[in-house]
């Protein structure tokens, strides 16, 4: 017997190709929404979504939204924000007009709500941003409320830097750090606060059946470490020195804004709700988790 019907979209990507095993594992049966005609249910994010799509799911996972690393034109920027603002906007309302209401909505969101803040400690009551991603993160939260005016319990799960082997930043890392020629970005001093793929999943599996969490999630280790400690650590795991730092002005030369608001961003996070609702962490500590995920590969 199966714990229920869960209903997830951006199911390809980094984080839906680990979970969609474990939500299986877990006696869940799980159907995906897809932009496709096949293998699931077809929907575009841009459009309204019939309500009688997404009746009788046990819970939502919503994942989709166009990638954001590379360099940031005006359009790039434009789908980053609409893909995710109108396509969840959308989801929710058909969720909210649906015959029989999911229990849980997980909507993703990031870390790049708070913006870059240097040293200061941030938790989910901590104040947004002025920058881009802020306005994004703050707008795709807000998309939600058709189903959190509903009654549907709703958490935007805030990501971190995931690590992982299947995509993300790590694999885009790991080529130039294995030819000696990685090194930190900028002065190395920003707090790059990163969650392994284990416990992204776990984390969403324990937000999906924990009743009493709810809202602003951050889903980050309880070790956030500086990006010069970081590049240390992927150094002398890949057996390579990190001596070839790149400067500020080289980033912003490559990937524009890019480069200020995800790479040089300073964000030291704390998983404050899952720590206090009981969620413990396969991986607390970067090397054992950058170790475990090079020793798989």
């Amino acid at each position: 017997m199966t714990k229920g019907r869960i209903l997830v979209s951006g199911s390809s990507g980094p984080i839906g190709t680990a979970l969609l095993p474990r939500l299986a594992q877990g006696d869940y049966q799980v159907m995906r929404l897809v932009r496709a005609a096949s293998g699931g249910i077809p929907w575009d994010p841009a459009q309204p979504l019939d309500p009688r799509l997404v009746s009788g799911f046990a819970g939502v996972i919503h994942l989709a939204g166009e990638p954001i690393v590379g360099r940031w034109t005006e359009a790039k920027k434009r789908r980053i924000y609409e893909s995710r603002t109108a396509g969840t906007q959308n989801l929710a309302n058909a969720l909210a007009g649906a015959e029989e209401r999911p229990r849980v909505l997980i909507s993703a969101s990031a870390i790049g709500f708070y913006g870059s803040r240097g040293d200061e400690l941030l938790c989910e009551n901590s104040a947004s941003g002025q920058d881009f991603l802020s306005a994004v993160c703050r707008d795709w939260e807000s998309s939600t409320g058709a189903a959190l005016q509903a009654g549907i319990r709703t958490v935007h799960a805030r990501f971190g830097l995931i690590l992982s082997r299947h995509g993300g930043a790590l694999p885009k890392m790991l080529t130039p750090f294995r030819l000696g020629l990685g090194g930190r970005v900028g002065n190395g001093r920003q707090w790059w606060s990163w969650i392994h793929i284990k416990d992204v999943v776990e984390a969403i599996v324990h937000a999906l059946e924990n009743a009493s969490l709810q809202g602003p999630v951050n889903v980050v280790a309880p070790a956030p470490v500086r990006n010069s400690r970081f590049t240390k650590i992927l150094a002398e795991l890949v057996d390579r020195p990190a001596w070839l730092p790149i400067p500020g002005f080289a980033a912003r030369l490559v990937f524009g804004q890019m480069a200020d608001e995800l790479l040089l961003a300073s964000q030291r996070v704390e998983a404050a709700k899952l720590r206090d609702h009981g969620y413990r962490f396969a991986y607390s500590e970067l090397p054992n988790a950058l170790e475990a995920l090079l020793r798989r590969r």
